[in-house]
């Protein structure tokens, strides 16, 4: 477990790197998350319009239970094609899974990736039968490493955030014990990050040590209608939402216990975002956790305290996506709400 100074990003955890490639033309992108090393992962998927790729093989009674790389894609069914590139690359780089070594047998990367839907945010998508997300994921994985920028990011480039512009956010935390937990989101959510009739956003009461900088409460909110959805997209169409999610700590954690983390972080987009796994969104939370968990155990109070920081990771990483977004095209970012 590191004790560097923290940089409130999801490589704050060891052994992970993030890249990010987008084409402005096109309004859309890639974030690959890389493990240096490979490491535990298992999702929850919520939301009712989901796009996934090797999610299955992440079952706890599944075989393969360490990944190489989690890609999240913008370009709805178009964007799977990212994880071609990433496992193209680290598989010709020797890495991945295989039950033996046999000369010439190439091994597996193992790359589960999710999709948003951001074909309709007004990007020239007129792409033909060569779309851009081969290119962009083996970009992202080249780009990939301890910093990154948050906002218009990678898969975040073309995001909406309800009625505002969405984006890429991370936020990590070093908990009392000395393990770290961290998260990275990436908002296009059909629901809202403000509360109703104001610019006040529901992560507020999650913000740490100012990260949410100067944030403007013009009209704040003491109540509203509980049918009121606020600054949330009106009459989406199937699949055009999705929040995507990669959580992580240096806790060693089984397969199952990994899961139980991405289910309590779950709660976290709860927080930020209202509604949250409507019928038409694709929320999807992906856990990874560094360390053997067949030599050093993790107990279950401790597992839930990870999962509790991980969720709020997850509220702050909504709220760090959102304002750190800035205006594409006809879209306007949170700056532009508080400025109006």
């Amino acid at each position: 477990m590191s004790h560097e100074k923290l940089k409130n990003l999801l490589t704050d955890v060891g052994e992970i790197a993030v890249g990010n490639s987008h084409d402005g033309a096109a309004r859309t992108g890639v974030t690959v998350v890389r493990c240096l090393s490979p490491m535990v992962c298992a999702v929850d998927v919520a939301g009712g319009g989901p796009g996934t790729r090797e999610t299955e093989a992440l079952a706890p009674e599944n075989l393969v239970d360490m990944v190489d790389a989690v890609v999240l894609a913008g370009g709805s069914v178009y964007g799977l094609a990212a994880a071609d590139a990433v496992v193209a690359q680290l598989g010709a780089a020797g890495q991945g899974f295989g039950l033996v070594d046999l000369p010439d047998v190439p091994k597996s990367p193992i790359v589960p990736a999710a999709i948003l839907y951001d074909l309709a945010n007004g990007g020239a998508k007129n792409w033909g039968e060569t779309p851009p997300y081969y290119a962009l994921g083996k970009q992202a994985l080249a780009n990939a490493g301890p910093d990154f920028k948050l906002g218009n990011s990678g898969a975040g480039f073309g995001a909406l955030a309800g009625a505002i512009k969405g984006g890429l956010g991370s936020a990590s935390y070093r908990s009392k014990q000395g393990f770290t937990v961290a998260a990275l989101v990436v908002v296009n959510s059909f629901g809202s990050v403000t509360e109703p009739n104001s610019t006040r956003l529901w992560a507020t009461p999650f913000e740490q040590d100012g990260e949410f900088g100067k944030v403007c409460l013009q009209n704040e909110a003491t109540g509203f209608a509980l049918e009121d959805w606020g600054a949330a997209k009106q009459n989406p169409g199937a699949r055009q939402n999705t929040t995507l999610a990669v959580i992580a700590t240096d806790l060693p954690l089984s397969p199952a216990q990994a899961k139980r983390m991405a289910k309590m972080a779950q709660a976290g987009l709860a927080r930020a975002i209202r509604p949250i796994a409507a019928p038409f969104d694709g929320d999807v939370v992906f856990a990874l956790a560094q360390g053997d968990s067949s030599t050093n155990k993790t107990d279950s109070f401790l597992l839930a305290q990870a999962g509790s920081l991980a969720a709020d990771c997850l509220s702050r990483a909504v709220a760090r996506g959102v304002i750190s977004a800035s205006s594409l095209g006809e879209h306007p970012c949170y700056r532009d709400l508080c400025r109006s």
